[in-house]
Formats: C-alpha cells, structure tokens, sequence
C-alpha cells in the first residue's frame, strides 16, 4: 500500500474569507459550514488562518483597570513588545485581520501523513493549509489522520 499524502487526507477546497471580515460573520461561517478553522485569502494568497481559539481570545472583554495592570506589568516585566500588541490587538480585535495567526505553517500537497503529523505535534496546531505551490488546495487537521488511520487495515 502506498505512504498517505496530506492530499490524501485533507479536506479539499475549504471555506476561506477575506482578511476585512468582521469576527462575527466569520463566528458565524465556522458554525455554519462545521469546521474549526478558515483560511484567511487576500488577493488570491494564503496570508493568514483564523481558528475557534482566536475568536475565542477575541472575545475575552478585558476590563479597564486590567489593561493597566496589563500595562504595569508590562512596562516592569516586558516579554516582548510584539507578542504584547499582538495579544491586545486580539483582545480588541473587530476584524478577521486583527484576530488571525498571520503567515500559518502550512505543507505541501505531497507532504507524507507521518510529516504532516510530526509538524502538527511540533507546532502545536490542530489544522495546518495544504498547498500545491502557491494555491491554497485543502486544509488538513489532527481529526483527519485519526480518521486515516482508523480506515488502514
């Protein structure tokens, strides 16, 4: 029997949107359609992928006097300056933009199950974009490689 692909595995074709999407439609597509994650489009490029969690962190209502703890602790005890604005940009966030991992890993359409899978456990993802180039061809996630390797004899 010959190596799974992540072509193999993948859910093809999936739902995407557009960066300047507001959150709340794009809550409302993720439930809509049934799937964790959208892969954000702009221009015909991959720049970006919104999951469950970022609209999570989104909608978290930090109050005030938090954010200048938030600050406080910031100002004494920076991590990185960055990562901060990142982490408050979300928390504020209206749009898809805002709230979205820009750049995500992605794989190869002839990326191997047993990479696809390492990759998913190093990064720490749950769904990665499957690309044939430069053309977004699928998405395929921890669920999927359970799903083939329940179906291997």
């Amino acid at each position: 029997m010959a190596e799974l692909t992540a072509r193999d595995i993948m859910t093809p074709d999936p739902v995407t949107v557009s960066p300047d999407l507001s959150v709340k439609e794009a809550a409302k597509l993720m439930v809509e359609k049934r799937v964790g994650a959208l892969p954000v489009m702009d221009g015909g490029r991959l720049t970006g992928l919104v999951t469950e969690g970022d609209l999570i962190m989104q909608d978290v209502r930090v109050e005030f006097p938090t954010y200048l703890h938030l600050l406080d602790g910031f100002i004494f005890y920076p991590p990185s300056m960055s990562e901060f604005e990142t982490e408050l940009k979300k928390a504020v966030g209206a749009t898809v933009r805002d709230v979205m991992t820009a750049d995500p890993v992605t794989v190869p359409v002839d990326a191997t199950m047993e990479d696809v899978a390492t990759l998913l456990v190093q990064r720490e993802v749950s769904r990665l974009p499957v690309m044939d180039g430069e053309a977004l061809v699928g998405i395929v996630s921890k669920s999927d490689i359970v799903r083939a390797i329940a179906a291997e004899e």
